[in-house]
């Protein structure tokens, strides 16, 4: 079954059909689709639109939140008339903890599960695993006579820092390390009052990934060797970003995203949308040292799609020069040749020109003077026999 196109790319189709300056069979030839495809996806449009009666996708997704909540507030409704009635003969003032363990024993009426009684009464099941192990541990019993010693010496002079506290700590006779103390005071919010924020450095980071690309933009096979990156170009309403993947195999752009903006969510939904449209495992992506390619959701997303992270130095833009080719191309053909009035303009000129110029009719030398869709079927058809 083949997989479904990204939710951007619909939406640049469908925005490009509705221009109404070719025939829809035109339209879904350029883009690669067929034409029933590019009819449903109007008629969808046109339901979300109001102007087609039926069903829209903010609505099917209300229903599923609404049944989802309602099988919940069931589970909720039950957890809470066994904790009614077992607080009816416990004092208010017990902990809940011995709850879970009655509601999960095994003899109980109703069995109720440890999980589901801890997210009805906002619990943790791991605090409750710990408790049930040691009710009181001797490391929250020392915290709390430090903690206590630690607001009475702050409270004495709001002046003192966590260094000047765990000197004052060891004078009276606790045995605590400054990092230990440091995080007392961190978790309390006890600062020293001359204490200020540091200023904010806008220097490139240090490299979360090796440099495995190393110059060599060359791939034997489709999906084994990506690149990424951003570019920027200015309209009359502002900025418009692109970041784009480029497979090095067949210099395809396998995935791309548009916005006003070039924030981590840009990075990740480009890459999400190549991985969408390919069986990616074991890719090496490549990239920039940027913000965008540090952030703890693009290498989630490299992690749990099993894609191998790769960055070039600092300033050195021949580490990534097939992307810059790519975008030189794009700033020739498409943003420098006339100015542009709004984002969405813009936005439907890179689509079109990617889309229908550069993957099919645009040839490239190095790929036998094919055009990049031909190359890749090429190679589709010599694996398939």
């Amino acid at each position: 079954m083949p997989k479904p196109y990204p939710r951007e790319f619909r939406d640049d189709v469908i925005a490009v059909a509705r221009r109404g300056e070719a025939p829809l069979k035109q339209v879904a030839k350029d883009f690669g689709i067929s034409e029933s495809c590019l009819a449903n996806w109007l008629r969808a449009a046109d339901v979300e639109d109001g102007t087609r009666p039926g069903v829209t996708r903010d609505e099917s997704t209300e229903l599923r939140e609404l049944r989802k909540r309602n099988r919940l507030l069931e589970q909720e409704n039950e957890v809470l008339r066994k904790a009614a009635a077992y607080l009816a003969r416990q004092s208010a003032g017990k902990i809940v903890f011995p709850l879970v363990r009655e509601l999960a024993a095994a003899g109980a009426p109703i069995r109720v599960s440890v999980a589901v009684t801890c997210r009805v009464l906002g619990i943790s099941r791991q605090a409750y695993y710990q408790w049930c192990a040691a009710p009181v541990s001797q490391r929250d019993y020392d915290d709390a006579h430090l903690i206590n010693a630690a607001l009475e010496i702050h409270a004495d002079d709001p002046a003192d820092g966590y260094r000047f506290i765990a000197d004052e700590l060891a004078r009276r006779g606790f045995t605590a390390s400054e990092n230990r103390v440091w995080r007392i005071c961190s978790m309390q919010q006890i600062f020293s009052s001359h204490a200020k924020k540091k200023g904010r450095s806008h220097k490139a980071g240090p490299p979360v990934h090796d440099d495995l690309v190393r110059r060599d933009f060359t791939a034997t096979a489709p999906n084994t060797k990506w690149l990424t990156d951003i570019t920027e170009h200015s309209t009359g309403e502002g900025k418009l970003y692109l970041c784009a993947v480029k497979d090095c195999y067949s210099n395809k752009i396998v995935g791309y995203s548009i916005d006003s903006h070039m924030r981590a969510s840009l990075a990740v939904s480009a890459l999400r949308n190549a991985i969408a449209l390919r069986d990616p495992a074991g890719t090496v992506v490549h990239s920039d040292r940027g913000a965008q390619f540090r952030s703890a959701a693009y290498r989630r997303l490299l992690r749990s799609h099993r894609l191998t992270g790769s960055m070039g130095r600092v300033g050195a833009c021949g580490d990534n020069a097939a992307m810059e080719s790519f975008f030189s191309l794009l700033q020739k053909n498409v943003l420098d040749t006339r100015r542009w009035r709004t984002r969405e303009e813009l936005r439907l000129a890179i689509v079109s020109w990617i889309e229908t110029k550069y993957h099919r009719k645009r040839r490239q030398r190095a790929l036998g003077k094919l055009t990049p869709v031909e190359f890749e079927t090429i190679y589709t058809t010599a694996a398939a026999a």
